[in-house]
């Protein structure tokens, strides 16, 4: 199983002020931080390596994730630098860290796919990225994908259109050699890699069944937080 690169450096502004003094990640959820969480669903799905690309006070992070032992996998850490680097930006820099293939997800969501069916999946063609999509027609949040026939046929986070129904869930497969035209060390945002893959007919769809939890705003949160508090029941 590939390893994972959880992007976790964003300054989290719409959760403010809970996160004026922690970092989105360190959220508590169902009694203990979010982080906690997303690692173990990880484990659970067969992942034992992470990288956390984290920025805004991330050391709380590190701090009380460490090395991952006490969670079963090994964690390690790509720090953005004086300034933040955005999601691509900061994948980039992490790039030594993941080798030739590794999963992308983001550190405020909850993601529970079939990760092994994915993979597979993946393997099994020639495509450099793959972005697994859900149908969300708008119920979740912004839809921004026209997904048909099995195909990403568009991809626009930014400027979504009325016929995108599907949208991105949050969990990709990437192999090292995309990441090679982020410029190194600037801001750069990873939707405009993914649009870019999409175009070029470099990124595979994979359909999930399962919706996604997310904390990156207050209702997120509130559901996220009753989704993970019924499981500890």
């Amino acid at each position: 199983m590939p390893p994972a690169a959880i992007l976790a450096g964003g300054l989290a502004t719409r959760l403010r002020p809970v996160t004026g003094t922690v970092p989105k990640a360190m959220v508590e959820v169902a009694g203990k931080p979010f982080i906690h969480h997303q690692l173990d669903l990880l484990k659970r799905k067969g992942i034992r390596r992470a990288v956390v690309c984290a920025g805004h006070l991330g050391e709380q992070i590190q701090a009380y994730v460490k090395n991952g032992s006490s969670l079963g996998l090994t964690v390690s850490y790509s720090f953005d630098g004086a300034s933040l680097l955005g999601t691509g930006g900061a994948l980039r820099k992490a790039a030594p860290l993941l080798g030739d293939v590794f999963w992308v997800t983001y550190g405020d969501a909850y993601l529970d796919a079939d990760y092994a069916a994915v993979l597979e999946f993946f393997r099994g063609r020639s495509s450099p990225g793959l972005m697994t999509v859900y149908h969300n027609e708008n119920q979740w949040d912004q839809s921004n994908i026209l997904y048909a026939g099995g195909q990403i046929l568009n991809y626009d986070k930014k400027r979504p259109t009325p016929d995108m129904k599907h949208i991105d869930y949050g969990l990709s497969l990437l192999s090292r050699e995309v990441l090679d035209g982020i410029p190194a060390g600037k801001a750069f945002d990873l939707a405009d890699l993914y649009a870019a893959l999409v175009k070029s007919g470099q990124m595979l769809g994979y359909e999930v069944d399962r919706r996604f939890y997310e904390i990156g705003s207050p209702e997120g949160l509130r559901e996220t937080r009753a989704y993970l508090e019924s499981w500890a029941r």
